[in-house]
């Protein structure tokens, strides 16, 4: 189940919050490498280290590197504390696998949030955005601050995908856009940590002081190419888990007229089904002004079944190109840019404009004085 290799650290190359880029060597041959210092240690040059090659030789879309298993020979020193009790946390990630990990949860009574997500019991109307890939996140950030800059972001990472937060360059760049990132279920290295995807929203709203949330799971999804046998189907459960907490859903439908596969033309076959068979709790969604035919004609056709349920908002889109252009992350999902696939990066921004004018209203609604601990 797992190719090993063992090699020497060659470089250590560029890093990013909580990861390090290595070029190792591997039986004479240099190839890249990704370590997670939290989890390994630091690497360095000379430093022998154990690899897991498998996604990067089956040539996986994220799998360009080789996984850092363990430094062997310089083991890093324990995290603080005694590891016999459970004042840092007890909360494990990517549980009996042998790199599991022991964190704090928001949930837990040594957090410091214990009380405000214990006490609360609703979102209290607040926004939030579902998205079945990761690359909608940067989009849906740039549509909800063209209009409300001032708007509190947060992100609520699900484990569909990669699991450590730490894997993710875009969640890097964004991070003076976003107030934190939650991971919840197996995903881990958050600014906070929760055990399921409706205590990450509480964390969101109540620890993080968010005005709109997003949630989809981290980048690397996997998918076999049926309706059902895709990790971001989970999306639909994100929509019901928000309602149940008194949440205002947005589904950012996963839309293209770029994708080669027939199945992912126009509303794709993954948006109809989450938000078609998964999702039992209504959502609104929104559709931009802007998309060019043919691909506008065949969305029109494809949305009808989704509207019994949900409501097909139309948005205008004065002023998100200007917006995504400015992200100060690349826009990229499956391997396309923006203009090369712009249908979906405008259905994503669009769903974030909206999102930022639910926001208003509900902050409208609020009773004078009160405010949302932060």
């Amino acid at each position: 189940m797992v190719r090993w290799r063992s090699g020497v650290v060659a470089e250590v190359r560029r890093r990013w919050r909580g990861a390090v880029e290595l070029s190792v060597t591997v039986d004479g041959v240099v190839t890249r490498a990704l370590a997670y210092p939290a989890l390994v240690g630091e690497p360095e040059p000379g430093d022998r280290v154990l690899l897991n090659v498998n996604a990067q030789l089956m040539g996986l879309g994220t799998g360009g590197y080789a996984l850092v298993v363990a430094l062997p020979d310089r083991l890093p020193p324990d995290p603080p504390g005694t590891g016999t009790d459970r004042d840092g946390g007890h909360v494990v990630k990517a549980r009996y696998t042998p790199l599991q990990a022991i964190v704090r949860g928001v949930e837990e009574p040594s957090s410091p949030h214990h009380a405000a997500i214990a006490a609360a019991g609703t979102l209290g109307g607040m926004p939030v955005v579902t998205a079945d890939l990761h690359s909608a996140l940067p989009a849906v950030v740039a549509g909800i601050h063209a209009d409300r800059p001032e708007a509190r972001i947060a992100y609520v990472m699900t484990d569909g995908g990669a699991l450590p937060a730490w894997f993710s360059r875009t969640l890097d760049g964004l991070r003076d856009r976003l107030a934190g990132t939650v991971t919840v279920g197996q995903a881990f290295g958050g600014d906070l940590e929760a055990v399921t995807t409706h205590s990450g929203l509480l964390a969101a709203r109540y620890a993080l002081g968010a005005d709109i949330a997003v949630v989809a799971q981290g980048p690397g999804n996997l998918g076999a190419g049926l309706p059902w046998a895709f990790s971001g189907v989970a999306v639909g459960e994100a929509v019901n888990a928000a309602a149940a907490l008194g949440g205002r859903a947005v589904g950012a439908l996963r839309i293209s007229a770029a994708d080669p596969r027939e199945r992912h033309q126009g509303i794709s076959h993954h948006s109809l089904t989450a938000y078609g068979r998964v999702a039992l709790a209504p959502c609104d969604l929104p559709l931009p002004d802007g998309l060019a035919a043919p691909l506008a004609d065949r969305v029109a056709g494809q949305i009808a079944d989704l509207s019994v349920r949900h409501r097909i908002v139309r948005v205008a889109t004065e002023g998100l190109d200007a917006a995504l252009r400015a992200s100060p992350v690349p826009l990229s999902t499956m391997g396309r840019g923006l203009d090369a696939d712009y249908g979906y990066f405008l259905t994503a921004a669009a769903a974030g404009r909206h999102a930022a004018v639910l926001s208003v209203e509900e902050d409208q609604q609020q009773p004078a004085g009160q405010h949302r601990d932060q």
